[in-house]
């Protein structure tokens, strides 16, 4: 069997075709996966903004309750009179 060179050119061709569509879908596939990851980051940049705000709110309340426990200690030791109550 003989191949000539219109037969080469059009198996090269069929070829050449046959890789585009395949480098395409790859592509397709590709990009895909990058969206599906950018949409992931963006959920857990959210998520942290949260948490960082939970945590400072936290961090206030903590300073309150600290302010406040130190006002009762010394309002206890004032009325029990006595002068060693420790934390």
């Amino acid at each position: 069997m003989e191949i000539t060179e219109k037969k080469l050119q059009a198996i090269l061709i069929k070829g050449r075709k046959e890789f585009q569509r395949y480098v395409g879908a790859l592509g397709n596939n590709f990009s895909s996966q990058v969206k599906l990851v950018a949409e992931s980051l963006s959920g857990i940049q959210n998520q942290l903004v949260a948490i960082r705000e939970m945590v400072a709110k936290n961090t206030e309340d903590i300073e309150t309750m600290k302010r406040d426990l130190h006002l009762i200690k010394h309002d206890l030791k004032r009325k029990v009179g006595m002068t060693s109550l420790q934390y």
